[in-house]
């Protein structure tokens, strides 16, 4: 006589399907001493909201012809979190994060405001999940959802994508230290600015202005070098040319 789903909150309310042979007519259904709601019931199976409970408890069935073998049920707690890493991304979504916390174990989904993503369980303790795409830039609530029920408390911030749309400065020598304006739009959550493959030292000055000093060339040669900002939204990119010095 299986039982499906053989867990459920320990608040109740799981919808449980027991199924087997003379079960029609069902008059209870137990779930250790508490009785649950049957909701519908043929001669192969009984349909009950299970109650409240906790632990391992027997499940029987009681028929007019008696009361059946007993099967488990397993009560399960709410999951508790405790951080998500990292806190922000794009607001296309597709970045992987990190979900710490009890409980887990039989987590099913992972709600990013009104979006749903599957989850993979690690252990108890924690799951990752790829980060739905999100409405618009701005903090939405995170909750997850386990056998056990959804607890909630923790909270995403998505972020747009950085635009450059110009460097003031565009040139400058390739001995560095030139100051350079760049302005673009969700610029305030840069986390680095690069010159080719080198980071230059940088100010934000607001959401659509960084200050930059362009550092020197690795070879100390002129040249193109393409200019990557990078925030938490995702990257945006430039072009700056390095100028050889005079000579006579």
């Amino acid at each position: 006589m299986p039982i499906s789903p053989n867990q459920g909150s320990t608040g109740g309310g799981t919808i449980v399907t027991i199924t087997g042979t003379n079960l029609g007519g069902a008059t209870a259904v137990h779930f250790g001493t508490k009785t649950a709601t049957i909701t519908a019931n043929t001669p192969t199976s009984v349909t009950v909201v299970s109650p409240s409970g906790s632990g391992t408890v027997p499940v029987t069935v009681t028929t007019p012809g008696g009361t059946s073998n007993p099967l488990s049920f397993y009560y399960v707690g709410a999951p508790f979190k405790s951080s998500i890493s990292p806190v922000s991304g794009v607001t296309a979504g597709g970045n992987t994060v990190t979900i710490n916390g009890t409980g887990l174990t039989t987590a099913t989904a992972v709600h990013f405001g009104a979006a749903t993503a599957t989850p993979t369980v690690v252990n108890d303790g924690q799951l990752t999940v790829a980060v739905p795409a999100g409405t618009g830039p701005g903090p939405v609530s995170v909750s997850v959802t386990t056998a056990g029920g959804t607890n909630n408390g923790l909270s995403y911030t998505y972020v747009d994508a950085p635009t450059v749309t110009t460097l003031n400065p565009n040139s400058g020598p390739a001995s560095g230290g030139t100051v350079v304006t760049i302005t673009g739009t969700n610029l305030s959550s840069t986390q680095s600015v690069l010159f080719g493959a080198t980071p230059a030292p940088f100010t934000v000055l607001s959401d659509t202005t960084i200050s930059v000093v362009t550092p020197p060339t690795p070879d100390g040669a002129p040249g193109p070098a393409t200019v990557t900002v990078t925030t938490t939204g995702g990257v945006a990119t430039a072009d700056f040319t390095y100028l050889a010095g005079p000579g006579i």
